[in-house]
């Protein structure tokens, strides 16, 4: 299917573009549905005692809330190709939204387990969100952009374990015993979704020119587009189903991680609900950038090396994601565990974004199916995975180790992924074309070089916020590991303010602080732990007591003031020429490259 007028930048600030729309639209949807998908799993502790479930029946509930997804993401592909993901994702969020809410219905195993089938279907969301932006964004970026919407919405699934036990406290604290108040909070997280799908409906259009129905009408989209036969078409590319093995080697073991990650910081460090979903949850807020670098690392890759490139770029992702899941298997300490899962999280969804990074190119008359069976690789690795969880006689250290193992043989399927001459010169044309326009459209502005002075030189303060982002990171592990006594730092009477407040503090540090190391998005991460050191420095000075505490003694006030100052300044000033900041905005044909 050819599509005119694909967007050749992402103006992440818009919303005047049709582009722009579907972009923010769709990563919304899909982080809603995320986050209603896998909303129940901070609650299993709850749901587990008051069900009387299992370790085997919470096995098999996980199973069922991905295998169904599966089937889903096979036939929302191919819906996809036929009526356009406009309609598709307003049909999926309203009808789909019916079992999240209905959950809390459930009276004991049996009906608690098909509600958790039912809410699977919901995961073949993020089929049309990657068709959605596949269609909307030109091939320079096409790769940042896929990897964008899915890792934001994937963010749901980590924001979700954050989240849900404060609902769940907030519904305690209106006087609900915890058996109402977590039904209460999945029949919130399924309202949601189905306002969701009515705004989508009036919010987008399927395509940067209209909608399939009007295009059809007129000519401009063909009718023998409309989907039919198009699942075959895929379906015979040993290629598709490679890529469908990959992708269970990624998306596959973050949806297991998401499912297990609370109950598995509960078993093995002895945490608290609370605790363990914060921990569990930083495991997926790591989308708000790690699965956008493994798409912007393609879009890179592609420049010197073609589609090669970003098939060489995935094997290294996938290969380095195995290796990392085995040592994380292995860590005993929780001061090890967070760091060990940290760098597994952000291998495993660089991953992802690199897997779709290549799907958009391998049948552009089929992308809905091509992109529905990739994704359905997504939920058959999580039900393999699923079925190692499960079992009785296997911890759950010896599970990830195995599937560490399983992950970096996987790898190797990524060479597998081949593309012809013909095929590599279209590609090699479609770029071409699009950073024409993308130069024609910036002919106007002032060249990089005259809006970042000394670009092709390191300066000290590149060094001074790698620096910072580190230590961000390491004061964020250690509030995980000392909740305790942050909380008590806030002070008595806020209630579960408090602990909102805290866990805030906690996710600007850790994710914040990895944004600064890479330099992405580096003011935002800048202002927001600017707030919270400017949070501490007022708690010192307004606690501080005695001559000389501020300006004497109190080295962690002098620290945490030259803290909150270096990061106004970098609000102030930005990232450096050694910063994915900087690579995002540079063009490459105008430009050398830096790194």
């Amino acid at each position: 299917m050819e599509v005119r007028n694909k967007a050749t930048r992402i103006d992440l600030f818009s919303l005047k573009t049709p582009q722009m729309r579907a972009f923010h639209m769709s990563w919304f949807a899909f982080f809603l549905c995320f986050f209603a998908w896998f909303g129940i799993a901070p609650l299993m502790a709850v749901v587990a005692k008051e069900l009387n479930l299992s370790k085997q029946q919470i096995g098999n509930t996980i199973i069922a809330s991905v295998s169904i997804t599966i089937v889903a993401r096979l036939l929302i592909g191919w819906l996809c190709d036929r009526v356009g993901p406009r309609l598709s994702y307003t049909f999926l969020l309203i009808f789909g939204s019916i079992p999240v809410m209905a959950i809390g219905l459930s009276d004991g195993y049996e009906s608690f387990l098909l509600f958790r089938l039912g809410i699977g279907v919901i995961g073949a969301s993020f089929v049309i969100t990657q068709y959605h932006t596949s269609v909307m964004f030109a091939p320079n970026v096409v790769g940042t952009a896929n990897a964008t919407s899915a890792g934001w919405g994937n963010l749901g699934g980590g924001v979700t374990q954050m989240v849900m036990p404060l609902v769940l406290a907030g519904f305690v604290g209106l006087g609900y015993l915890e058996p109402t108040a977590w039904r209460l909070s999945m029949l919130a997280a399924g309202a949601v979704c189905f306002i969701t799908g009515i705004a989508y409906f009036f919010f987008t259009t399927d395509l940067p020119n209209g909608n399939f129905k009007e295009l059809r009408a007129s000519g401009e989209l063909k009718k023998t587009e409309t989907g039919k036969g198009s699942f075959w078409l895929a379906a015979r590319d040993y290629r598709v189903w490679a890529l469908f093995f990959v992708y269970a080697a990624c998306f596959g073991i973050e949806l297991t991680i998401n499912n297990i990650a609370a109950i598995y910081y509960m078993d093995n460090f002895d945490l608290g609900l609370k605790t363990a979903g914060l921990v569990a949850g930083l495991f997926g807020l790591m989308n708000i950038f790690a699965r956008t670098l493994g798409g912007f690392i393609s879009d890179r890759f592609v420049r010197t090396g073609g589609l090669k490139g970003r098939v060489r770029w995935l094997f290294i992702a996938i290969l380095a994601e195995g290796i990392a899941l085995i040592f994380f298997s292995q860590m005993r300490v929780l001061a090890l565990a967070i760091p060990a899962m940290i760098v597994f999280s952000l291998f495993t969804q660089m991953s992802e974004g690199a897997t779709y990074s290549i799907v958009p190119f391998i049948n552009k008359k089929a992308l809905g199916a091509v992109a529905g069976i990739v994704g359905a690789g997504g939920n058959m690795g999580a039900v393999a995975a699923g079925f190692l969880i499960r079992s009785e006689d296997m911890s759950y250290q010896q599970a990830l180790l195995i599937l560490g193992f399983a992950v970096s043989a996987c790898s190797f399927l990524v060479f597998l992924v081949r593309f012809s001459p013909a095929d590599e010169k279209t590609a090699a044309k479609e770029f071409e074309t699009a950073m024409a326009r993308r130069h024609e459209e910036l002919k106007d502005r002032p060249p990089v070089r005259a809006l970042i002075p000394g670009i092709r030189h390191l300066r000290p303060m590149d060094a001074l916020r790698i620096y910072l982002g580190v230590a961000l990171v390491i004061k964020g592990i250690y509030f995980i590991m000392n909740m305790n006594e942050l909380e008590a730092t806030l002070g008595d009477g806020l209630g579960e303010a408090q602990t909102m407040i805290a866990w805030s503090v906690v996710f600007a540090h850790v994710i914040g602080g990895a944004c600064l190391f890479l330099g992405f998005v580096t003011r935002v991460a800048s202002a927001a732990n600017a707030l919270v050191l400017l949070g501490a420095v007022v708690t010192a000075l307004t606690t501080a007591t005695g001559e000389g505490s501020l300006l004497g003694t109190n080295v962690d006030f002098q620290f945490t003031s030259f803290v909150f100052f270096s990061l106004v300044l970098f609000v102030w000033r930005g990232s450096g020429p050694l910063s994915l900041d900087h690579l995002i905005r540079l063009d490459a044909e105008k430009e050398p490259e830096i790194l």
